[in-house]
């Protein structure tokens, strides 16, 4: 399971390489689901239906905002590539990871 789960969260980070920002308050969230399903991995499109990665914005994005609790982002991790997810994702992945500082207000762009 790892091989497809490090798989697709490695695309996520190559995909959006040029809109991270580490240390960003805008972000947008990403379904893990539905990119399991753009990359054919079924069984990952199942197992994980509700879980978003989320990725941390260099600039905000045009559309609607909502202002986040950056407590939401506790037990969080950050890969390399600046793609944050769930904690209990990450420790399924070998790919090197530190635990994610969130803001104290983060805000949630849909664009």
């Amino acid at each position: 399971m790892t091989n497809y789960l490090s798989e697709l969260l490695t695309k996520i980070g190559e995909e959006y390489q040029t809109y991270i920002c580490d240390d960003s308050r805008h972000y947008l969230e990403i379904s893990l689901a539905q990119k399991a399903a753009e990359l054919g991995f079924s069984e990952a499109k199942e197992r994980f239906q509700d879980v978003y990665a989320i990725i941390p914005l260099k600039r905000p994005l045009g559309g609607m905002k909502v202002r986040i609790d950056g407590r939401t982002f506790i037990n969080y991790a950050q890969f390399e590539s600046g793609v944050v997810a769930p904690h209990y994702v990450a420790s399924q992945v070998d790919l090197p990871h530190r635990a994610y500082t969130a803001k104290d207000s983060m805000i949630c762009n849909f664009g």
